[in-house]
């Protein structure tokens, strides 16, 4: 290999590289948006359920001890029912702690009380250390000192009266060494859940990215592909989703494309062989003139008049249907009668048509049909539309044109006998440089211009222009102009 295919060789695999890089990267990016979406979600959810945990976790703590009150209340009023005032508590702590413990930890012997020892774990509410008691008059006595107004209160009631108040300070957070270690366990838990749910949704988020962009990778290598020339290639994705009607849509681009090029290469062989025979025959004849092969005579004069004028057509065919392409072909409106225009442009193509084998007929309105249009131009095109069927129509043969009218449209319609124009390429007929591969494309036809020129001149006249099978077995051609009022 040279140095210049290297270096060829070299930007060729740079390209495909920066190609697999920029799809890599829309890859990562539909990664990086969906996991980043999943890991939001399982922040937020992972959040609001620690917090719907704890405040639930230290709702229920409250709960214990308020039922954790209730059942020391009776024990409070049966050792004031017993001492007959709260002397017996006042700075001293341990009696306190005492009527704190659960009953079955207590004894009473009399008006003392005896103490078992508590089991190892205390219990979870809490109760014991946020537990106060005020007496009649709200004065503290033992217990928990920091007492607000807010905080719920008990009355202890003896013999009718109310002796005292217990009032139990509500639980913000757990303090317990065991409400701790539990929050941290579940705290762990959650954490454990989060990564693992993380993990799961970055594979489930680089599986989706892959499936998103495998189709966006196939239209754009088929692209590159298009864009370097080859029309055939296809895009195959059997979806149902927008990327769906996007690759349909690549795929008659491509067909269009394709299409074009051939129609292309077909009206280049065309033009150069309807330029090419005209020429032949006037260099033939010229030079015959000069070698003094063939006398100058009115008929060679002729002769070579017919070959030019041929070529003038064609040149001038080409010419209308460039400008009638981008809209620059000229027009001067004016209200008209399409019957009477379209006897004028019939009566000369009788003799021409005759001549041929074929019979003209016409089917015209007595009364007028005013159309606002160009006279020049819809002259050229009821003549293209005769000209096409002179060409294409088998003698013995006919052709009918007719015109009528409607409450706000006018209609023209030129219709010939056999050969007919399958149906499937019916619409094709007004398709630049398009002809039917058929006998009806013949030396005798063109290069494909009259019905395209034909159908410009009917848009430029804001009608319409159409092809459908003829009654007499051929091809009818039929327009609508709006009618003048």
């Amino acid at each position: 290999m040279d140095d210049s295919g290297s270096w060829d060789w070299i930007r060729c695999c740079a390209a495909n590289v920066q190609e697999r890089s920029k799809v890599r990267n829309i890859s990562t990016r539909f990664f990086l948006a969906i996991l980043a979406t999943l890991a939001v979600v399982v922040a937020v959810m992972g959040l609001a359920t620690r917090w719907s945990f704890e405040r639930g976790f230290i709702g229920y703590l409250n709960e214990q001890a308020q039922t954790r009150t209730v059942e020391v209340l009776p024990r409070v009023q049966q050792a004031y029912a017993l001492h007959g005032n709260w002397d017996f508590l006042r700075d001293n702590r341990e009696a306190w702690f005492a009527l704190m413990r659960p009953s079955d930890l207590v004894e009473w012997r009399g008006n003392d009380i005896a103490i078992r020892p508590p089991p190892p774990d205390s219990d979870l509410s809490g109760a014991v250390v946020r537990l106060g008691l005020l007496d009649a008059q709200k004065q503290f006595v033992a217990g928990y000192r920091q007492i607000n107004e807010a905080f719920p209160k008990q009355a202890v009631v003896v013999n009718g009266n109310t002796v005292g108040w217990l009032v139990l300070a509500p639980f913000e957070e757990g303090t317990a060494d065991a409400d701790r270690r539990f929050q941290r366990s579940q705290t762990r838990s959650l954490a454990g859940v989060a990564l693992l749910a993380l993990s799961m949704a970055a594979v489930l988020a680089w599986g989706l990215s892959r499936r998103l962009t495998r189709p966006v990778t196939q239209l754009t290598r088929a692209t590159h592909r298009l864009a370097a020339g080859h029309h055939d290639v296809r895009v195959k994705l059997d979806r149902r989703d927008e990327i769906g009607v996007l690759a349909d849509d690549f795929n008659r681009l491509a067909e269009t494309l394709e299409r074009n090029q051939t129609l292309r290469k077909e009206f280049l062989a065309d033009v150069s062989h309807e330029l090419r025979t005209p020429l032949a025959v006037l260099r033939g004849e010229m030079e015959a003139l000069q070698d003094g092969l063939m006398p100058l005579t009115c008929d060679g004069i002729a002769a070579l008049q017919v070959e030019v004028m041929q070529l003038e057509k064609l040149v001038n065919d080409l010419n209308d249907l460039a400008l009638s392409d981008v809209g620059a072909l000229s027009y001067r409106m004016e209200r008209l009668d399409l019957a009477e225009l379209a006897r004028q442009v019939a009566t000369p193509h009788q003799a021409a048509l005759q001549r041929l084998g074929l019979t003209l007929r016409l089917d015209l309105p007595e009364m007028p049909v005013p159309v606002h249009g160009d006279a020049a131009r819809l002259r050229q095109l009821i003549d293209n539309l005769l000209t096409n069927s002179a060409r294409y129509t088998d003698a013995p043969g006919r052709v009918e044109l007719s015109v009528a009218a409607s409450a706000s449209r006018a209609h023209l319609a030129v219709s010939d006998s056999a050969p007919s124009v399958p149906a499937a390429e019916l619409g094709r007929l007004f398709d630049r440089l398009y002809r039917v591969d058929t006998s009806r494309n013949r030396e005798t036809g063109g290069v494909g211009l009259g019905l395209a020129i034909a159908r410009n001149i009917v848009h430029a006249h804001q009608g319409e222009i159409a092809a459908r099978p003829s009654p007499l077995g051929g091809v009818c051609v039929a327009l609508t102009l709006p009618a003048a009022t």
